[in-house]
């Protein structure tokens, strides 16, 4: 598939559809939401091989068996965890919420009722997992909505969509809207009509919508934007090296690096640096990178020719500044593809780094156990905050870092990508996002507004304590 760019008619057109649609949709009750959302799990379960297909021709930097846990599976949580919140704050037929008003006679409850017309912006990297966590939620809140995928990843987004009007939904409330992100991704956020943007990207992306969205006239717009990161791991001279090395493996290399959650730069304790860095070579050297078909590769392609040489500009300026520690060597069958091998490299400072390095690119830095404090400062001077890990066998270290760094998700003795939606709530602050979370007890939230209703009790007459029972039994239980 390939990217059609709709015409200002086209976007005038779609909208007021979705204008329309948006009156009945907001009616809709929960638990026809509900239902809808149920039977998407189903066939989503179902449709796992058309989707597997989808995402090969669409891109294939993950492995076969990457791309069924972090897409395939992951599409299915997020539309769980919409169902859940939808079930605990907008109960069937209800949508409403009692809060006693210390007042004797009076009752005042919140109502969530839909923004409207939303747009979700997803990207590439993710091309099922994070679609889907936009659309479930906004869909599950009461809106009508406008997706727009990534132009490197249209294909796959069409393919759930239309699994996604399988289930239900109506063609007019879900519209899939392909396109260029700086001419139709434009045009979507400056149109009045959009109450409300969804984003997952890079930084400089989302402050580009926010900019937008500030400069239109009228109320004001809710943005919610995942971004990228300077994700860091430390490591202390307690951590067990085996562990530090599979897991600084996995978080930086697998999916070629081009997760927002991947890591980046690892500050080993200078007692141990040596030790680690030789292990990684060694692990690295034992990487298979080639075709993502075959079950034997490890590391799949980078997404495009611009980002390879992004990349390959990167490694040539930080060799010259820094020392490369090793490079993976690419398999048979790369020669003209996009594909970049996994780099190790050692710097003096992070503040080498100007903005995020979205690939198989590790940067390690060595500190003093006596400097950890240095480290927090540098890591957070970065302005980034959505991923850090720690991996060491001492309680107090742990600590201070968990305090002291300023990051959305935080891990210890374990990797740092991959979190699963409903069990690891993720979203980053700063630089990396607005939050609140996906898949968090108040990503919902985010997609509908809150009315607060205020009743009179003693105004019916009658028996005021009869009526005041009537209005709690009424109340869902959380």
């Amino acid at each position: 598939m390939t990217n059609v760019e709709p015409t200002q008619a086209d976007m005038q057109a779609v909208l007021d559809r979705q204008k329309k649609a948006y009156i009945s949709e907001g009616a809709v009750s929960a638990e026809t939401r509900i239902d809808r959302i149920d039977r998407a799990i189903d066939i989503l379960k179902t449709h796992g091989t058309k989707l597997s297909e989808a995402m090969a021709a669409d891109f294939g930097h993950r492995s076969l068996d990457q791309s069924k846990m972090t897409d395939i599976d992951g599409s299915i949580g997020p539309l769980e965890s919409s169902k859940k919140q939808l079930r605990k704050w907008m109960r069937p037929e209800k949508r409403k919420s009692m809060f006693p008003l210390g007042i004797f006679g009076a009752r005042s409850r919140i109502e969530y009722q839909p923004l409207g017309v939303v747009g979700c912006i997803s990207p590439w990297n993710f091309p099922l997992a994070i679609f889907t966590g936009q659309v479930a939620a906004a869909l599950a809140a009461g809106n009508t909505l406008l997706a727009k995928p990534a132009e490197q990843t249209p294909l796959i987004a069409q393919t759930a969509v239309a699994l996604f009007h399988q289930a239900g939904i109506p063609k007019e409330v879900l519209l899939l809207l392909p396109g260029e992100g700086s001419t139709t991704g434009a045009a979507l956020v400056n149109d009045p009509r959009i109450a409300g943007v969804a984003f997952t990207g890079s930084n400089q992306t989302a402050s580009l919508i926010n900019r937008s969205l500030a400069a239109r006239p009228g109320p004001i717009v809710p943005l919610i934007a995942e971004t990228g990161g300077q994700n860091a791991m430390v490591v202390d001279s307690s951590a067990l090296p085996e562990q530090v090395v599979r897991d600084a493996i996995d978080s930086a290399f697998f999916s070629a690096g081009q997760r927002c959650s991947a890591l980046r730069v690892l500050f080993l304790q200078s007692d141990t640096a040596d030790t680690v860095l030789k292990m990684l070579s060694g692990a690295m050297e034992e990487l298979t990178i080639g075709d993502p078909a075959l079950l034997a590769t490890d590391i799949g392609p980078i997404i495009d020719r611009p980002s390879v040489e992004r990349l390959t500009a990167h490694a040539k300026r930080v060799e010259a500044e820094g020392k490369l520690h090793y490079f993976s060597p690419l398999g048979d069958g790369c020669d003209g593809g996009t594909f970049f091998a996994p780099h190790l490299f050692e710097i003096d400072s992070i503040d080498l780094l100007k903005k995020e390095v979205f690939g198989p690119i590790l940067h390690v830095i060595r500190y003093s156990a006596s400097h950890l404090d240095k480290v927090v400062e540098a890591i957070n001077g970065t302005g980034y905050g959505l991923t850090a890990g720690v991996h060491s066998r001492v309680d107090s270290t742990i600590k201070a870092l968990q305090q002291g760094l300023r990051v959305g998700n935080f891990y210890v003795n374990r990797n740092q990508v991959g979190a699963t939606v409903g069990v690891q709530p993720f979203g980053g602050e700063g630089l990396s996002g607005t939050g609140p979370k996906a898949g968090g007890p108040h990503y919902l939230h985010r997609f509908a507004t809150e009315r607060t209703v205020t009743i009179n009790t003693t105004a019916r007459g009658g028996n005021t304590t009869l009526v005041t029972l009537e209005d709690e039994t009424s109340a869902p239980q959380d």
